[in-house]
């Protein structure tokens, strides 16, 4: 098959991508729906798509915590995969969904549940068998970290090495939006991310380091392409859990983020006042979660792109070994949220994840990724999915460079 219908699920700033793009490919995508809680985003999103780029979409309200549901609409848009692009805990609803459907999965997230700030692949990867036995295909991490990253380090091991030793992933957001504090995603799934314990993979074993709020996190100046000098600091991300399985040689894998100050202060008196926590509180004889209300009151993350300027410069440092020779490549993007905005509305941050989440739907929808079972994207062929995202706004440069010291995290 190498066109069909697609169930978008999730109307936030990559939803509203990811429909933007499949919109742009329409001679794969023929048929595009998409769900949300309630249909008030989707349909000003549906609105927004026929203005742009005069595509006519499905909006459907579902429930995406509620399998029978989900399936229920999966049934009646018959769609050759659903593209799950909603809250990290819907993960495993909306897979139950698909295996009831014996439809095709993709996510950008890999599952957390709601009342633990602990997100890891061991929930999902337990599905391989049943994935494998309905015969349908799961890809997890689709969006740009994870996802792309995993692609680059997959693409530089069958470009150039036979073996990797060493991985920093490095991810900077040298935007200026104009707020005093806002995230560049859903606030509470931003905020139970960064302020998870920090790990990093060296020589066979987990490594754990102070979290970015902490005075004695593990932080250094770094030369970015294009944006020049940043502060990065270490954060464990998902894909060094699958990475670290995946990798031959890997020795060691680390992620690296920047935040500015302000970012870090306004995190740290959040903390400490307790409006980050996820677990439920009483107040005026109502139970409230005090991150879902500090995500009411901090700016939504779609609304950011009006004024936002600058540059996000995502990569990864790869150090490897061909025919015995070591050698480093930096393999990168650069996007513009003034150019993003200009093009489709969205800011940077959401259109890194969103455009290869479509690239990656593309895959399956053409049948250039074909499996039974629950795959990381490092497991799939890089170059294919690369070219798609490429072409439609994140095209990627290899340089050779010198490779971080071990000194950072020692």
């Amino acid at each position: 098959m190498t066109k069909g219908t697609i169930l978008i699920i999730g109307a936030g700033g990559v939803g509203a991508v990811v429909v933007h793009k499949c919109a742009q490919n329409a001679d794969v995508f023929t048929d595009i729906h998409l769900a949300s809680r309630s249909i008030e985003k989707p349909n000003a999103i549906k609105k927004d798509v026929q203005k742009r780029s005069g595509v006519t979409i499905t909006t459907h309200a579902v429930d995406a915590d509620k399998p029978k549901e989900v399936a229920a609409l999966i049934r009646k848009v018959k769609p050759v995969l659903v593209l799950n692009v909603a809250l990290p805990y819907q993960d495993l609803s909306i897979m139950d969904a698909c295996l009831m459907t014996g439809v095709h999965y993709i996510d950008t997230a890999n599952y957390e549940p709601i009342d633990k700030a602990e997100f890891e692949y061991s929930w999902q990867w337990a599905y391989r068998k049943k994935f494998k036995d309905k015969g349908i295909m799961a890809v997890l991490g689709a969006g740009f970290d994870p996802g792309v990253s995993n692609m680059y380090c997959a693409y530089i091991l069958k470009k150039h090495f036979d073996t990797i030793r060493f991985v920093d992933i490095c991810d900077a957001n040298a935007g200026n939006h104009g707020k005093s504090f806002a995230t560049n995603f859903n606030p509470e799934i931003n905020i139970r991310e960064v302020t998870q314990g920090v790990k990093h993979w060296n020589k066979g074993k987990w490594v754990k380091t102070p979290p970015i709020m902490d005075e004695k996190s593990i932080h250094f100046t770094f030369k970015y392409p294009v944006v020049g000098d940043q502060e990065n600091y270490l954060l464990y991300h998902e894909e060094l859990e699958s990475l670290v399985k995946n990798l031959p040689g890997l020795e060691r894998i680390r992620f690296w983020m920047t935040f500015s100050q302000n970012y870090l202060t306004h995190l740290r008196v959040m903390q400490s006042i307790g409006i980050t926590r996820i677990d439920a509180i009483d107040y005026e004889g109502k139970k409230i979660v005090p991150i879902k209300f500090l995500k009411a009151l901090l700016p939504n993350p779609a609304s950011l792109a009006t004024k936002y300027t600058g540059k996000t410069v995502i990569g990864c440092i790869i150090t490897g070994v061909k025919k015995g020779k070591e050698s480093t490549k930096y393999i990168y993007n650069v996007c513009d949220h003034a150019e993003c905005f200009a093009e489709i509305g969205s800011q940077a941050i959401s259109y890194t994840t969103g455009v290869p989440a479509m690239s990656a739907a593309m895959m399956l929808m053409k049948g250039i990724w074909k499996g039974k079972g629950v795959f990381n994207m490092e497991e799939l062929d890089p170059e294919p999915f690369l070219n798609v995202v490429s072409k439609n706004g994140l095209p990627f440069k290899v340089i050779d460079f010198e490779r971080l010291p071990d000194t950072l995290t020692a």
